[in-house]
């Protein structure tokens, strides 16, 4: 019998603002399952951004309105994420038995020492995870720092749309939670390692038990490939990405421009890959779950699959996924991996979480 007195939490929109394109997922959680109920996908028309920094107000309001369209949802609550160089996430040690009041003001000193900002231009927030094995009575604490301006300026365009934004995230642990919630796990001691290919950036997640163990961005992504490929076909940066996805791009693209990038890419994941081992003491992975706008172009990840020496799978998070009648499932089997990160982030809404 379903207790009156338990509260079902309110379903929340994920909302991925990335540099080139703005991805929305609502998903819904029955007893029988995971529902998507809405989806949408909408370029960013101008080069908005200066790295991961909201340049173009405008241009951005624009592509959050017409995801509001494409939702035709009247959720309002929406979880967001922060990504870059001015986000930071460490875990700290800090004594057990620490009152929340102890504990803030402990965090603040540790995080003075690490944040290249004055803590009042940064927002700071902490969680304690686990004991430490290693040190008796002390507690591992994550702690996430990120810049006002970096968060403000989201909010506020998201506001305007209107949503409500609930929840800011950090897209390395947004990874996370689309693993726990959507990739089928067989074993949960086993390491899930995760590569998002994105416009700007390349992240790597390692997922075990329930956790995200390690989570680091990489400069590199998509425009490099899609800015020669604007160039050499005189388009839009925005029309070669939509031809290359579509896979309507003329000429030999796949045979002259790919393999370079592909090449760069393939360094870039094992570069990755040798961080994380070097920075765990782990065994290099077998298998990577590739998704991102680069899981989205099929000889890419062809190439990928016949070079990189592992297993590389493509992360469909919607697989097994009860789809809403009315949405359009030809465009959503082919961009898919593309929706990862909103698809975790809307999995905020299965689970408490606090202000």
């Amino acid at each position: 019998m379903k207790s009156p007195l338990k509260k079902k939490l309110p379903p929340i929109v994920g909302l991925d603002i990335g540099t080139r394109q703005i991805k929305a997922v609502l998903i819904e959680r029955t007893a029988k399952g995971f529902v998507l109920q809405a989806y949408a996908c909408e370029p960013i028309t101008k080069n908005a951004f200066s790295e991961r920094e909201i340049k173009d107000f405008d241009a951005v309001s624009l592509a959050l309105k017409k995801i509001k369209l494409a939702l035709k949802t009247k959720s309002k609550p929406a979880a967001i994420a922060v990504a870059g160089s001015s986000v930071l996430t460490k875990v700290v040690t800090m004594e057990t038995g620490l009152t929340d009041y102890e504990l803030e003001g402990q965090i603040e000193i540790e995080a003075d020492s690490l944040i290249p900002y004055p803590l009042e231009e940064v927002y700071l927030d902490f969680e304690e995870i686990d004991e430490n094995s290693a040190q008796p009575g002390k507690t591992n604490v994550l702690l996430t720092a990120a810049h006002k301006d970096l968060v403000d300026s989201r909010i506020t365009l998201v506001r305007e749309v209107p949503f409500e934004p609930k929840v800011v995230d950090v897209e390395g642990y947004a990874l996370g939670n689309a693993l726990y919630y959507f990739y089928p796990i067989d074993n949960e001691e086993e390491k899930v390692c995760c590569i998002h290919l994105g416009a700007s950036l390349l992240q790597l997640c390692v997922w075990q038990a329930g956790e995200v163990i390690y989570t680091k961005e990489h400069a590199f992504g998509l425009n490099m490939l899609m800015q020669d490929l604007a160039a050499i076909n005189m388009l839009e940066v925005t029309e070669a990405e939509q031809q290359a996805i579509a896979g309507t791009l003329p000429g030999n693209w796949q045979e002259d421009t790919l393999p370079i990038f592909a090449a760069n890419l393939q360094q870039q994941i094992n570069r990755a890959i040798q961080m994380y081992v070097s920075a765990t003491h782990g065994e290099r992975p077998e298998r990577i779950v590739f998704c991102g706008g680069g899981a989205t172009i099929p000889a890419l990840t062809e190439i990928l699959k016949q070079d990189l020496d592992m297993e590389v799978e493509i992360f469909n998070p919607f697989d097994g996924m009860t789809i809403n009648p009315k949405l359009d499932a030809d465009r959503l089997a082919k961009i898919a991996p593309q929706l990862v990160l909103a698809a975790g982030l809307a999995s905020r809404s299965f689970s408490e979480w606090h202000m």
